[in-house]
């Protein structure tokens, strides 16, 4: 088994990095090398702006290398929350800026000629309990009728040619959600960035910052660059010379697991219907079949802001019980990967974007950015060159979390806590 990420080591790494000094003056310093960074840097490259993108690992190192896979249209909240909340135009801006997230990922993959495995494959949120089902229904009834008529309820007798679990009590079905190798589309969105101009500097992370008259100089270990306008497309891997935002994002582990790939016989009892799948739980899991058809099978597991070989192991011995208990026929099938990493969450779990503490900035995705993220990266572009404000999130308030100063003291707290409601709810 190996300890890596499965999009990361099934795909050539990138090799288009700059491999000199880190040095010059840039239009625009993009600071993060996954799917915001990048959808960014190449925009900004096609408008013809000089740019620099620094990345403190290699690309699709962080969040972009550490997720299930999905790209899943609307909102992660329940609709009728975010309607109760913010109203419900807002609401349906919100849910809608996902749906576009996927279409922007379709157009790039198209214009680039990224051979990434994009497809349409539907979403299924997969009832845990007969309870949740009540609720999926109810927030069903007001997306179908209000935002997305793409959208079906199915009944308990309906998933079996779905999934081949009865762990499960129904579930909605949103079509126009997504699937890719990750791995993949990363390394090509930054193959096409580097096409287009943009200069990228791998293991290049920024140390330090520092405002020089109207812009800033960056520095790296390898050198320093200055930059008339600085992106962070960091997230939970944000560093501590930009501690304003290390105070508002909560870095949590997720982890994976991949099978060997499955015989044409154990998919058909797994997943006949090949859809992304989340489950209502609270401390859920999210699956879907690879490429090279693996079941990929992640999860919270555990609530730790440490991901290295020993956690990752712990979290995935966690994720195999659950896999097991969802499809017993799966129990001792051999696991090729595991591996961790994190993501950046929000104390209300909605993404953030918009300009703060000198610099513009697009983050906070909570485990639902892998479909919004490069959207975000053009977003951002436009912004800062003087384009259209397509922003969905400037209006919402961030504030720090209390007693928070980067290194998540309370996650072990908060996990008991959902676990206590899935127990209970």
């Amino acid at each position: 088994m190996k300890f890596v990420s499965y999009w990361q080591d099934s795909v050539p790494p990138f090799a288009g990095a700059a491999s000199g000094p880190v040095q010059g003056h840039y239009d625009v310093a993009v600071i993060g090398a996954g799917f915001t960074g990048l959808g960014a840097a190449r925009k900004l490259a096609m408008e013809g702006r000089s740019v620099a993108v620094l990345e403190a690992r290699t690309v699709g190192f962080g969040a972009s290398g550490r997720n299930g896979g999905h790209l899943n249209n609307g909102i992660a909240h329940s609709y009728l929350a975010a309607r109760s909340e913010f109203g419900a135009e807002k609401a349906r801006a919100l849910y809608r800026a996902f749906d576009d997230g996927i279409d922007t990922i379709e157009r790039i993959v198209r214009e680039e000629g990224i051979d990434c495995d994009f497809r349409r494959s539907g979403k299924l949120k997969l009832a845990s309990k007969p309870q949740h089902m009540e609720g999926i229904a109810r927030n069903f009834q007001a997306i179908h009728a209000e935002v997305d008529p793409e959208t079906e309820l199915l009944t308990r007798d309906d998933l079996r040619a779905e999934v081949g679990s009865d762990a499960f009590h129904g579930a909605m079905l949103q079509k126009k959600s997504a699937m890719m190798h990750m791995g993949r589309f990363v390394t090509g969105l930054a193959e096409a960035a580097a096409r287009r101009g943009a200069t990228i500097y791998q293991n290049a992370p920024v140390t330090a910052r520092r405002e020089m008259g109207r812009g800033w100089q960056l520095d790296t270990p390898r050198g320093n660059i200055t930059a008339d306008k600085v992106l962070l497309a960091t997230g939970a891997y944000t560093t501590p010379a930009f501690g304003w935002f290390r105070r508002r994002i909560v870095p949590v582990g997720s982890f994976l697991l991949a099978t060997r790939p499955l015989t044409p016989s154990e998919i058909a009892a797994t997943l006949p219907g090949n859809r992304t799948c989340v489950t209502s739980l609270n401390i859920g899991n999210y699956f879907r079949l690879a490429p090279d058809n693996r079941l990929i099978f992640g999860g919270r597991a555990r609530f730790s802001a440490r991901s290295d070989q020993q956690s990752d192991a712990q979290s995935g011995a966690i994720l195999r019980q659950a896999m097991a208990g969802i499809f017993p026929h799966l129990a001792d099938v051999a696991v090729d990967y595991c591996w961790g990493g994190m993501v950046d969450m929000t104390q209300d779990r909605y993404p953030r974007a918009g300009f703060a503490d000198g610099v513009h900035f697009a983050m906070g995705y909570s485990g639902h950015g892998a479909q919004i993220a490069s959207h975000m990266g053009e977003i951002m572009a436009d912004l800062m060159i003087g384009k259209t404000d397509r922003n969905p999130f400037s209006d919402l308030p961030w504030n720090a979390v209390p007693l928070h100063t980067g290194k998540p003291w309370f996650l072990p707290l908060v996990g008991l806590y959902y676990k206590t409601l899935d127990k209970v709810k």
